[in-house]
């Protein structure tokens, strides 16, 4: 009989998981220093399980338009269809056609952490997408629909007692249209987020660094493909007159 246990292997993620938030935030001194370390954590845990299709890196993001986004801890894009626009020394620059989800990555979850990560999310799908006519084969697929971003809040703890009871839900459903949270983990304590039906927990909740990597996983698969970019309409900008080009 074999001695391994899928069980074991997948809890392990999940401790390993927490108990690299927790050092975190025990041991380094420093709030930009102990949040900069809490979002390596989350990337290296979405760059190591992700399908390679996927990447995950902190970014700004940009459109057509040349509006940007404010900076994004956590952002999830796609990387086989899509260029990017620019990175240089740690600086990502992602176009806003590639981005699959954005998150925050903070220390603990309190009011005002869930009412900061919906603007910051709000950022992201405020921003012009473009969407091509896609050839194959056979002729020319129409445009795709412009998926939804997911967004979202990670963190390790809860400042809330319980750590997601009501005062995280009535956070949870003040961010609506653009602000929503979808999906959120306290690593200590649960997922959470909302949805067509309202805000609350999202079972399972054991192990629930775990639980978040295959819940975004599961999403992830359901939004498919993101839209084929317009990559000249980026490309107007080099001289200067994408005001005059733009539709």
């Amino acid at each position: 009989m074999s001695d391994w246990s899928l069980q074991k292997l997948l809890s392990g993620l999940h401790d390993d998981i927490q108990q690299k938030l927790s050092t975190v935030r025990a041991t380094l001194g420093h709030p930009g220093t102990k949040g900069d370390a809490s979002e390596q954590v989350w990337l290296e845990l979405l760059q190591t399980y992700l399908p390679k299709r996927y990447s995950a890196a902190t970014a700004h993001v940009v459109d057509s338009k040349g509006a940007f986004s404010d900076q994004i801890d956590v952002v999830v894009f796609d990387r086989q269809y899509s260029p990017f626009i620019f990175s240089y020394q740690g600086a990502t620059i992602i176009p806003a056609e590639s981005v699959y989800a954005v998150f925050e990555a903070k220390q603990a979850i309190n009011a005002g952490q869930v009412a900061y990560a919906q603007e910051k999310v709000a950022s992201v799908r405020k921003l012009h997408r473009t969407s091509l006519p896609i050839p194959h084969a056979g002729g020319v697929y129409p445009p795709k629909a412009l998926q939804h971003i997911l967004g979202g809040l990670l963190t390790f703890d809860s400042d809330w007692s319980p750590g997601l009871g009501d005062p995280l839900i009535n956070a949870l459903a003040a961010g609506v249209d653009d602000r929503r949270l979808d999906l959120g983990c306290a690593a200590a304590h649960g997922l959470f987020g909302c949805g067509p039906d309202g805000c609350g927990l999202i079972t399972p909740i054991a192990k629930p660094a775990t639980a978040f990597l295959f819940e975004l996983i599961a999403r992830l698969q359901e939004n498919a493909t993101v839209p084929m970019i317009d990559v000249r309409a980026y490309a107007r900008w080099l001289d200067g007159s994408a005001e005059a080009l733009s539709p």
